[in-house]
């Protein structure tokens, strides 16, 4: 009897989880689109770590307009497409730190050198 109870627990978790329904989403460009562009957030945490003279001003700051974009363009679909929105909420923040540590480091931290 007790070897039933994880039988059921898959079947449950697999008749709940992995449906036609989930299976037609996975398959489409609303899904794919925002889990291929996870590379930037996560390369964008992976630099958090590297030396902040490596940091391009101009590219930090386009990279947080296009995130802020594409936030809004995720809300404005239908239906509406919150993986993107997660994305690009990530590499916002993440940008914003890397933007906060080029601030710091090319005006702030040079003038305590003088």
């Amino acid at each position: 009897m007790s070897g039933n109870i994880p039988h059921s627990a898959s079947r449950l978790v697999i008749s709940k989880y992995i449906n036609k329904q989930t299976m037609k989403y996975i398959f489409t460009t609303h899904f794919w689109g925002p889990v291929s562009n996870f590379g930037i957030p996560i390369a964008a945490l992976l630099d958090l770590k590297k030396d902040p003279n490596l940091i391009s001003g101009p590219m930090t700051f386009a990279l947080v307009i296009y995130s802020g974009v594409f936030m809004r363009y995720a809300l404005a679909v239908t239906p509406k497409n919150y993986l993107l929105f997660g994305c690009h909420i990530i590499n916002s923040a993440a940008q914003l730190g890397q933007g906060y540590r080029f601030l710091m480091n090319k005006y702030y931290h040079q003038d305590n050198k003088k």
